[in-house]
């Protein structure tokens, strides 16, 4: 697996979310897609149509794009033969507890909606060994309620996240980032994205972000809401090709000279000694 969390390596989730409109073959294509583009990560969502409100203006969509346990099972095969990982965000215990006990994952994403959903957090306390948590909507006081209900996770990585589709400009606030990681000095913190493009993304890598999640799609004019806020093939690639550079770009932080520094560090100091001494 190409998946690490961890100094140096930003992750990338590709968030496929409910773009695969569900057919299986778009979300296997999409997979591929996502693989090739360099994305570490591939993430779905579980939930049973259904259970959305009766209200809910979509729920008829819902119901009619939802992936079944079978399709689950599948698209998990093919993720790893693709050479990369996959992950669902449930919206139910019910759905957690399939993805956790019938697919045996260990790594889930809690959605922005469900940030507050403790039932939900306090079943995946007792079960995942990393979650990524989604904060769109929410204040610091309930992110750090949430938090509290998975201390006994070994990873929490709390993404700073604006519930907006699109997020503006002046609404995507990428300076939370830094203000979650001052709330949360042990923790790691990153993005998911729901701008147009990718630079909100670029700047949350260059403020620290260590995992960025962007919606991802094979075409921006597929119906449904999501599109527009996701990123195409070839979009990915380019943002993923400019996240590794950046990384490059951000170093170690410690402050010292670089190899080629040294190379003529030396040389310039005597030279300037020589002209103090010189009275010059």
């Amino acid at each position: 697996m190409k998946y690490s969390v961890g100094p140096g390596h930003v992750t990338v989730i590709a968030e496929i979310g409910e773009n695969h409109l569900g057919q299986m073959d778009i979300a296997r294509r999409m997979i591929e897609e996502a693989t090739r583009a360099g994305a570490d990560m591939v993430k779905f969502q579980s939930y049973h149509g259904e259970d959305a409100h009766e209200d809910d203006p979509e729920r008829d969509w819902f119901c009619k794009i939802e992936l079944s346990d079978s399709d689950h099972r599948q698209l998990r095969a093919y993720a790893v033969q693709q050479g990369t990982e996959f992950l669902s965000s449930p919206f139910s215990v019910e759905r957690a507890r399939f993805l956790c006990e019938g697919l045996g994952l260990r790594k889930i994403k809690v959605a922005s909606s469900e940030m507050v959903n403790f039932s939900l957090l306090d079943y995946l306390n007792e079960r995942a060994e990393m979650v990524f948590l989604s904060t769109g909507m929410a204040t610091i006081e309930e992110v750090k309620e949430a938090v509290a209900h998975l201390g006994q996770v070994k990873t929490v990585v709390i993404l700073h996240c604006v519930s907006q589709y699109p997020t503006e400009d002046d609404e995507a606030n990428l300076r939370a980032i830094s203000t979650l990681m001052e709330a949360f000095p042990n923790y790691q913190i990153g993005y998911s994205d729901h701008t147009i493009g990718i630079d909100a993304v670029l700047a949350a890598v260059a403020l620290g972000a260590t995992v960025i999640e962007k919606h991802f799609t094979l075409a921006k004019t597929l119906p449904g809401t999501d599109h527009i806020v996701s990123a195409t093939p070839e979009e990915l690639a380019e943002m993923v090709r400019r996240i590794r550079r950046i990384e490059l770009l951000l170093g170690s932080g410690v402050k010292a000279p670089v190899l080629r520094e040294q190379a003529v560090r030396e040389l310039v100091r005597r030279r300037w000694k020589k002209a103090q001494r010189s009275g010059v």
